[in-house]
């Protein structure tokens, strides 16, 4: 990176007016000096150096006691992600767990999965996680693997997800882009600043995608718009105002099911909808996604700031589901036929709402006391997030079979249920951290949270089913040394809650939501930064309270929590600039999950469902030296076979997946144009990306053959 820039020296009497903090323009006599040029390397790329998601306020990485991911827009865009999955494969702790296109997404990081109550957060206030966010107004994706307890209150021990959104600049931009399925897609990004001193900022985002799945009959659509707004008041005072609407239609791909319960299936088409009948309905999903800040400077050592949120997710969920088979001669399973045969049902249930309010305030302060040095926040939150739905109508209409196309059966005509309250949990919080630095070299991290639920679950029929109250301090303790300021060691424990699960429909409970849980955590990590690259290494065990649909001796099973989960862990990465021209993201996850306790013995002592003990990814940028603007691009994602049951004995196999591109930066009439190619899958490899579990079922679900898809991205 070059700078060039001319100074200018006054006369002596201007200098010392300007010196002073006077203004002496009448009075300067210009001497203009030979031009200056100062060169630098460039920090722009994959690389990032801070994060908000590790605790209550942007942070460096090198300074926090724990693991996170940062994929910033960069990535993203050379990447062309659309969906959340797109983006966390860069991160080889996380995997898909019950992904179906057409569909939310959810994940599995460090082989627990994540809550969509609590577990995703755009800048730092909690959303409903049933939904696909949409990334074109998003600058970075934040992943903290672990317990979150402190930040978060109630939370899963699988992690947290941060969107942190663009904030106004001057932009103009318009990006379409297509694949080799003849999708579209269109995007503006348009920002800039006004007023007087120019202190009002606004950036729109609007997008339209037309979507054409890789699978049949699949097809769909998605509208978003998004608008943000910043408003310097003073120089201590700012406020950030989000606000971001989507609606997305795509007829939902079921999963194949493990034949007779034993064997994965063989030569399955990724293209093939199971199920498919004709007049079935795409599923709605539209959101909508609230937030504002504002933050005071009370002093250079003082701020605080008041946040809140609401985030509104309505689904109309509609599909031709192919599950079990109790209607096809003598299986009467919760499996596919071992000839490959399924039953088709007619599920119905929309206005299925979910809704999350959150509210925060916060104090941060420097000081010193005794030769420490401390930098102490405190505050506190209240949270709420209820659920409207109705008894869902599944209904038996026909079978198939999944090497054949299904037959058009004549839909149900069971009339829908009405809908009724299903969740009300509220939490509220008090929080405290100081971080003590004893000297250069010394620091602790001391905090928690108190968190007091009142959480109350009803039946399918509106009547109260449940009512928790509970009270509880969840600890979070750090310790970090730096030998030299580029180095840095910690270990750390935590404690979290997490909500409980919800029993499937074929447990004596049906429906049941259970008590919250609570989780434990120890990690130690080395994080190391040298010269433009980033390397970082982490040792985790983590336990929680095991929920299962537990069988007994009659073949009836009631969802229970009983024994616990243990999964003990190894993650590497490297993110930066490995040469002038070429940078890398690496990231390699080696998992041992383990299940004991349970009352159930086939269901221990062996890899829990859908946790492969290695993944890994490499992503790798090259500017090449004889095109100037020309970058190839490609990567690498591998993963270990993964148990496809609760019990163990089947397994999907390893797979590793080839992906390939460009970046092409030019300028086409006057204005800066950026191409991009980018080709997964280049081999057409066929695997099964997801062995997860849903309610108490298994699913599989294929990955998604060669993709290849082109961009234009003009900035005006």
């Amino acid at each position: 990176m070059v700078l060039r820039f001319r100074p200018v020296v006054t006369s002596h009497l201007a200098l010392g007016l300007l010196l002073s903090g006077g203004i002496g323009n009448s009075l300067a006599a210009e001497l203009e000096l030979p031009a200056l040029t100062i060169q630098g390397q460039d920090e722009s790329g994959y690389r990032a150096q801070s994060a908000s998601v590790g605790g209550f306020d942007e942070a460096p990485l090198l300074d926090t006691p724990a693991s996170i991911t940062v994929i910033n827009a960069a990535l993203i865009k050379d990447q062309q992600a659309r969906l959340l999955s797109e983006v966390l494969r860069n991160d080889a702790s996380v995997g898909e767990s019950y992904a179906p296109i057409g569909y939310y997404e959810n994940f599995v990081v460090r082989g627990f999965s994540l809550n969509a109550a609590s577990s995703y957060k755009i800048n730092g206030r909690t959303i409903t996680g049933e939904q696909n966010v949409a990334l074109e107004n998003k600058q970075r994706v934040e992943l903290l693997k672990g317990l979150a307890g402190l930040q978060s209150g109630i939370s899963e021990p699988s992690g947290v997800i941060n969107y942190v959104t663009k904030r106004p600049e001057d932009v103009r931009s318009v990006t379409v882009s297509t694949d080799d399925r003849g999708s579209g897609y269109i995007a503006t990004d348009v920002g800039g600043w006004f007023g007087s001193e120019q202190q009002f900022g606004l950036r729109a985002n609007v997008a339209h995608e037309d979507l054409n799945s890789y699978v049949e009959h699949a097809n769909g659509q998605r509208d978003f718009v998004s608008l943000a707004f910043d408003w310097n008041i003073s120089p201590d005072a700012v406020l950030q105002l989000d606000a971001e609407y989507q609606d997305k239609q795509q007829r939902s791909v079921p999963g194949y099911q493990l034949l007779g319960g034993t064997e994965v299936p063989h030569d399955a088409s990724p293209k093939k909808l199971l199920g498919h009948q004709s007049g079935a309905k795409q599923v709605g999903i539209e959101s909508l996604n609230l937030n504002g800040k504002f933050e005071y400077r009370f002093s250079d050592q003082w701020k605080g700031s008041v946040s809140a949120a609401r985030s509104k997710v309505v689904i109309d969920d509609y599909s031709s589901f192919a599950w079990g088979c109790y209607y096809v001669g003598t299986c009467n399973a919760n499996t596919f036929s071992p000839e490959g045969d399924y039953d088709i049902y007619d599920y119905r249930s929309p206005d299925d709402t979910r809704r999350n309010d959150e509210v925060q305030a916060a104090m941060t302060g420097l000081f010193s006391t005794a030769g420490l040095s401390h930098e102490l926040t405190f505050g506190t939150s209240a949270f709420r997030r209820v659920i409207d739905k109705r008894k869902s109508v599944n209904e038996y209409v026909g079978s198939g079979n999944i090497d054949q196309d299904p037959e058009t059966f004549p839909p149900t005509d069971k009339p829908l249920n009405d809908s009724h309250r299903r969740l009300d949990s509220r939490q509220y919080g008090l929080f405290v951290t100081d971080r003590i630095s004893f000297n250069e070299q010394w620091q602790t991290v001391l905090g928690g949270r108190e968190v007091r639920l009142d959480e109350k679950a009803f039946d399918e029929t509106g009547v109260q089913a449940r009512h928790t109250q509970k009270y509880v301090f969840l600890p979070n303790a750090a310790l970090i040394y730096k030998p030299v300021e580029n180095i840095s060691l910690y270990t750390s424990y935590s404690k979290g809650l997490s909500l409980g699960g919800e029993a499937p429909w074929y447990a004596s409970n049906d429906g049941e939501i259970l008590a919250p849980t609570v989780s434990r955590q120890i990690e130690a990590g080395v994080k190391y930064d040298w010269r433009r690259i980033s390397f970082a290494a982490a040792v985790f065990q983590t336990r929680q309270a095991y929920q299962y649909a537990k069988p007994d001796s009659a073949g009836d099973f009631t969802y229970v929590q009983q024994g616990q989960q243990k999964n003990t862990g190894l993650e590497l990465s490297a993110n930066g600039w490995a040469t002038e021209r070429l940078q890398i993201a690496t990231s390699v996850a080696a998992i041992r999950a383990r299940v004991n306790g349970s009352g159930t013995p086939q269901y221990e002592d062996h890899q829990t469902i859908n946790v492969p003990k290695l993944r890994a990814s490499v992503y790798a940028d090259y500017a090449l030296p004889w095109v100037n603007g020309l970058a190839v691009l490609g990567g690498v994602q591998y993963s270990a076979s993964k148990n496809a049951n609760r019990t163990g004995n089947v397994e999907v196999g390893d797979y590793a997946l080839v992906n390939v591109g460009s970046r092409y930066t030019t300028k086409i009439d006057g204005y800066e144009t950026v191409l991009r190619l980018s080709i997964d899958n280049l081999f057409d490899k066929r695997y099964w990306r997801d062995a997860g579990e849903y309610m108490g079922d298994d699913y599989l679900f294929q990955g998604a053959p060669l993709t290849a898809r082109l961009s234009a991205s003009i900035n005006f």
